[in-house]
């Protein structure tokens, strides 16, 4: 894909400026398709495609979790990890004002605000993983040691 087609996000001008390796992918972006259009219409494991989702604490404390497109994050489990009370889904109106970015476009680079970042550890696994670029219907592919490098996430162990 040539440079001029990538969509300049301040996901992509981050990753550009700690000159991390990534490969950019439009696709048609589905209404609550979530992860299983993503994987589909780039042909790769959805497992790969990983999730960008703002939580709460329970004093609205913004966090984010990064979790494989194919499983679910247990709040229960992440709340005892945090050792808070509770960990919930932001609405869509605050994840939106917390990241900068749009639901379905979330990206976990370059967010409004910052915030502290979990990993699923298993996507350590992957060998190419594939996140919200910034903007819906853009991923960018790449390698986990460099989103690692970059995010500085606590790695976990949350899905199910």
């Amino acid at each position: 894909m040539a440079k001029d087609k990538t969509p300049v996000t301040a996901a992509v001008r981050l990753l550009r400026q700690h000159r991390i390796n990534f490969t950019p992918h439009l696709y048609g972006y589905e209404e609550k398709g979530g992860t299983a259009v993503s994987a589909r219409e780039l042909g790769v494991e959805e497992h790969c495609v990983i999730k960008t989702l703002i939580m709460e604490d329970e004093n609205r404390q913004p966090l984010i979790v990064l979790m494989h497109g194919d499983r679910e994050v247990s709040t229960k489990e992440l709340a005892r990890v945090m050792e808070v009370k509770k960990v919930d889904p932001c609405a869509p109106q605050s994840a939106d004002r917390h990241s900068g970015y749009q639901v379905g476009g979330t990206s976990p680079f370059a967010t409004r605000k910052k915030m502290p970042v979990f990993m699923e550890e298993t996507i350590m696994a992957c060998p190419r993983i594939y996140l919200n670029g910034g903007k819906r219907g853009f991923l960018v592919e790449m390698d986990p040691q460099d989103a690692v490098r970059l995010l500085q996430p606590q790695l976990v162990k949350v899905g199910i």
